[in-house]
């Protein structure tokens, strides 16, 4: 984000998301940018050292998107899919592709890219007269609401940002 532009939040409305709804994805996408500002220089062969024992950036990334496609996946009533729990399985392992560390932090960051556009997309169809419906969550089905899962993953990519930042900074030097 450029030093020039205030916070996502302050900027106005984010078109076609409902007003209720507009929280969460002000969130969203300061994390993206956030996210984006941090990896600019960030050193790729960093991607998943593990300074202190904390969780690696490369970690992050991969859970940055599996958890908004899983919270999402039960704002909208619905289990997840085995290839979600696949993916959820494999979050924090490094890609088995040989590809170069950069090309890794690409690929990662666009996936969380894409996962908040998803997101994004998903507020923009949820009419605010629904938000406050049970939602089902996790093989427990603990109760939820559809606003509840979606304040969460703000909250909760937020957290993982914040996490991210930290350690991304850390291995900067």
């Amino acid at each position: 984000m450029p030093d020039h532009l205030p916070e996502v939040w302050l900027r106005g409305p984010l078109p076609a998301v409902p007003p209720l709804l507009q929280p969460v994805a002000h969130a969203l996408r300061q994390a993206e940018s956030d996210v984006a500002a941090a990896l600019a220089a960030f050193p790729a062969a960093q991607l998943w050292a593990r300074p202190a024992g904390v969780a690696s950036v490369g970690f992050h990334l991969q859970h940055l998107a599996g958890v908004l496609d899983r919270l999402l996946t039960y704002a909208r009533a619905r289990a997840l899919s085995p290839a979600q729990l696949a993916y959820l399985a494999a979050e924090g392992c490094p890609a088995a592709a040989a590809a170069p560390p950069a090309a890794q932090v690409a690929a990662l960051q666009k996936n969380f890219g894409d996962a908040v556009e998803r997101a994004l997309a998903q507020l923009h169809r949820t009419p605010e007269a629904t938000l406050t419906e049970y939602r089902p969550v996790g093989r427990a089905a603990l109760p939820s609401t559809v606003i509840g899962l979606l304040v969460h993953a703000a909250e909760h990519t937020q957290r993982h940002v914040g996490q991210l930042l930290v350690t991304a900074r850390i291995l900067a030097g």
